[in-house]
This record gives structure tokens, sequence and C-alpha cells, in this order.
């Protein structure tokens, strides 16, 4: 896999650089989210040991987080994605779902998909589409069924 900077603006970076990760930051904000409460801190370690991560850091400040659970081949799973509440509203989760899709690494794949209860709108602008909608969770993907045919 490639360890790369993703993207660097002003004092905001996204880097997949395993070493820069904050595991208190993102054991703290997974445990009290909607989909991982409770989660505990081995689960969370393990999780980012087999994932490709992703960090968005405010100067040497963790302030966001995603992983790709992928075969880098054919598919790839997006989970655990968050901004903090006080960098929201900036832009910064949409810079990480474009450093996402554009990472070397994850290019080619024929699927991606995810789950979410409130960030359909997000996804939606790179391509996703709900394949299940239910008021606890929609499940959302992007298929691309001819992609070995193209190259």
């Amino acid at each position: 896999m490639t360890s790369m900077v993703v993207m660097e603006t002003g004092r905001f970076l996204i880097s997949t650089d395993r070493s820069k990760l904050d595991l208190e930051v993102i054991h703290r904000f997974l445990a009290s989210s909607y989909w991982a409460a409770g989660i505990q801190r081995a689960t969370v370690v393990r999780s980012i040991e087999n994932s490709l991560c992703f960090g968005v850091y405010d100067n040497a400040n963790q302030i966001g987080f995603a992983r790709v659970i992928s075969d880098f081949a054919t598919y790839a799973y997006i989970a655990d994605v968050f901004i903090l509440e006080p960098y929201r509203e900036r832009g910064l989760g949409k810079e990480l779902m474009a450093s996402i899709i554009a990472h070397p690494d994850l290019q080619g794949l024929r699927r991606w998909s995810l789950g979410t209860r409130d960030a359909q709108g997000l996804y939606a602008q790179f391509g996703f589409k709900p394949v299940v909608n239910t008021p606890a969770r929609t499940v959302m993907e992007i298929v691309e069924p001819g992609i070995y045919s193209r190259s």
C-alpha cells in the first residue's frame, strides 16, 4: 500500500501515514458514535491494523478519520468516517472523501459501498446511490459493472 500525504491546504492535512493516527481521539469518537457505541479500544486497534486509514489533522491534532476495507482489486467498503464537531461545515468531510476516492491503491474498483444514517448528501456528491434505505441506515454503493472491459 502507498503511504502518502493526500491533501494539504493551509493548516489542514489528510494523510494515510499510520504513525500520525491518534488512537485516543479515534477510539473516543467511535465509542460514542451511533454506529460503534461502546466499541473496545482493542477492536479499534485491530480494525485500523487491517484497513487503509485516512487521518485529518489541524497541525498536529487529529480532527477526522476514515478507513477503507478493501481487496485493492475489486471492492472497497468505507467505514468510520468522522470530522470532530468544531471542524464541521468547513468542507473537510468532502476533502476526506475526495482523497479516499482518488487514492492510487483504490483505482479501478468494481464496487464501493458504505452505510450511513445522516450523510447521504455528502456521499451522493461522489456517485454513491442508495441500495437499502431504512430510518436506521442507508446502504450506498458505486457500481462499475463494465470497468474491466474498459481497460
